[in-house]
């Protein structure tokens, strides 16, 4: 008996076109569509105008911008955590990176400190801040500057 009904409607539609409905499938990709806009995020790093990076002809733009930990350091000596707060001491700068190294394991990800000095920085100081970064158990160092050509 069902097949009986079957081959009816199976003759009844032999005239007519056959079409698919795409709304199910449109209304599928905007859910993924959405799904993956939130699940991402967006990485942003602010760049601090007051801070003069050298130059470099050597110099690459690195291509994984993921779980970077971004500290300025200004022409005075001062020491910025990408620009909002100010890091006084050894142990603020120790403080910052590990909070910030304990948010990325967390995640999953590596971390490495952006290190935006001013050209006319004192080397020392520079020095301060990758020992305080190394002390928080961060060893990978970017080190910013401008591409210049050849």
């Amino acid at each position: 008996m069902a097949s009986a009904k079957l081959q009816a409607a199976v003759r009844a539609a032999e005239g007519e076109e056959l079409a698919m409905d795409m709304s199910s499938m449109i209304d599928l990709v905007f859910l993924l569509l959405i799904f993956f806009m939130v699940s991402s995020h967006l990485i942003i790093v602010e760049i601090d105008k007051r801070v003069n990076p050298p130059t470099a002809t050597n110099a690459q733009v690195a291509k994984n911008a993921s779980g970077r930990v971004v500290v300025n350091v200004l022409s005075d000596g001062s020491i910025w955590a990408q620009g909002k707060e100010e890091l006084p001491t050894v142990e603020a700068i120790t403080d910052y990176v590990d909070q910030a190294r304990l948010k990325n394991e967390n995640a999953g990800i590596p971390t490495r400190l952006n290190l935006r000095a001013d050209e006319d920085v004192d080397t020392r100081v520079i020095k301060k801040v990758v020992q305080a970064a190394g002390e928080a158990g961060v060893s990978d160092v970017i080190f910013g500057s401008y591409v210049v050509e050849k």
